[in-house]
């Protein structure tokens, strides 16, 4: 099997520009939005959904499934994310049900 290098990555990332994507945090938070940007720091969202885990007693894996089914629930018109807090990233239409 081959392995991913770094360039891959940078293709992943650029095809999900313009996109609702998915951020899940190394902290209790997710970000759901449209990629709009990115560069060596950070991810850049519009109508961006920023939301704290602890403020919810839903899983993770449970409100991305409702945000792709409902849609995202915006509370930001944009929103700088950085790089280094972000565990994955996906675009939202490929979340499973």
């Amino acid at each position: 099997m081959a392995h991913e290098t770094m360039a891959d990555s940078e293709g992943f990332l650029e095809n999900l520009t313009g996109r609702d994507v998915v951020l899940d945090m190394a902290s209790p938070y997710v970000h759901i939005g449209k990629l709009n940007g990115l560069d060596e720091r950070y991810f850049e969202l519009l109508d961006a959904d920023a939301h704290d885990l602890r403020d919810t007693g839903t899983t993770r894996e449970l409100y991305v499934l409702e945000s792709k089914r409902h849609g995202p629930r915006p509370n930001r018109k944009r929103v700088l994310v950085r790089r280094d807090e972000v565990v994955s990233i996906s675009a939202l239409d490929d979340v499973l049900d």
